[in-house]
């Protein structure tokens, strides 16, 4: 049965009708189109304010596509058609977390957009699926903004966790010794490891925060301002030092000090407050970090013991414990490439690659030194 439409229900009746290939990929078009709209409408009921309504309206921008792939498709835009399984997985986050990780990869697909390349789509459905790559980017910033500083610290606590106790107990049992020794040493490296990570972590945010409060400018200039003499250039010479021109630098200081009525341009400003507000949440809390840093590093430390806890012995041991730390650095590097936009599934092996071959580095070197003491 020929299933496809006449002509005159597509824009131009003149053009030879499409084929089924056509219906086929356009109908696929417009699911995705349905499912992205009910994503970011997902998204938009877990955020307030201009969050909100940016995600509103990318969902209107995806109903215009959506409503070009139905005038194309006619009576067959009513036959049903599951989306790609993306955006079925997309769509049930939103609906389910509304979380950075859904942000991070509503951005990968519209960044996949196949309107480019497509003829029947128009260039500004095109265009506007660039433009949509960058609104999400941008809530996507948002989003990794406000977790930043303690998931940095988690995420990087539990890779050196995994990676390093694990490159350990490799070496130790490479060299032959009781399957209790490698334990206790693999107890002893994560409780040492993980003080490590949190007394540095800790150290780190403090010395970072410190810094940025040396640098963050105080609010004298609103005190001091009204007793200064305009002509002793002392307040431009605030401005000056903030990074503003000449001009502008005069400009502020006059209104500072009441000698003009007017609003001034923000942007005359080296730095506002938010700027420094923003990077204060970025940072985090110097508390926040070492507990994050140590918790997370016990816990992928945990994990290459985990055969020794249970009574394995020997090389048995060494291999079930490489198999773990394997998938669990696969999962820690598909997060990581998840929130920054990247390809989840290259940074999960590029973690792989890293973590097994430092464990077999140190286990060839633990073969040596066995084979050398016997």
């Amino acid at each position: 049965m020929d299933t496809s439409p006449s002509p005159e229900r597509f824009p131009n009746p003149t053009q030879a009708p499409p084929s089924n290939s056509d219906i086929k990929r356009w109908r696929r078009y417009l699911a995705d189109e349905r499912a992205e709209a009910a994503i970011y409408r997902g998204l938009a009921r877990r955020r307030t304010g201009e969050e909100r309504e940016i995600l509103l309206e990318l969902a209107d921008a995806e109903g215009r596509h959506e409503q070009h792939w139905r005038d194309l498709l006619g009576d067959h835009a009513d036959k049903p058609i599951r989306p790609s399984f993306r955006r079925i997985l997309l769509r049930f986050m939103a609906r389910s977390f509304g979380s950075i990780f859904v942000m991070a990869l509503a951005q990968r697909a519209e960044g996949r957009s196949p309107y480019s390349s497509e003829p029947a789509a128009t260039d500004a459905m095109a265009a506007d699926e660039l433009i949509h790559e960058e609104v999400v980017r941008g809530l996507a910033t948002r989003g990794r903004a406000r977790i930043s500083g303690n998931f940095r610290a988690a995420v990087f606590g539990a890779n050196d966790g995994l990676v390093s106790n694990l490159a350990l107990i490799m070496g130790i049992g490479a060299t032959g010794v009781s399957s209790s020794f490698v334990l206790f040493s693999g107890i002893a490296g994560l409780l040492a490891g993980a003080l490590s990570m949190g007394a540095g972590e800790y150290v780190s945010v403090r010395s970072q925060r410190e810094l940025l409060a040396a640098t963050k400018p105080t609010q004298i200039t609103l005190t001091a301002a009204p007793d200064l003499d305009l002509n002793g250039n002392e307040l431009v010479l605030v401005y000056r030092a903030r990074g503003m021109s000449q001009e502008a630098a005069e400009h502020r200081a006059a209104e500072r000090m009441g000698y003009l009525d007017c609003d001034c341009d923000p942007s005359l400003s080296l730095q506002t407050p938010d700027v420094y507000e923003n990077e204060y949440q970025e940072i985090g809390t110097g508390w926040n970090a070492a507990v994050s840093s140590f918790l997370f590093f016990a816990t992928g430390a945990l994990v290459p013991i985990l055969p020794y806890i249970f009574g394995m012995e020997g090389l048995a041991a060494l291999v079930v414990s490489l198999g773990l730390v394997g998938v669990a650095l696969l999962f820690t590097g598909g997060v990581v490439g998840l929130l920054s936009g990247s390809s989840p599934a290259k940074r999960g092996l590029r973690q792989l690659a890293i973590g097994i071959g430092a464990a077999i580095a140190t286990y060839l070197l633990g073969l040596l030194f066995g084979t050398s003491v016997a």
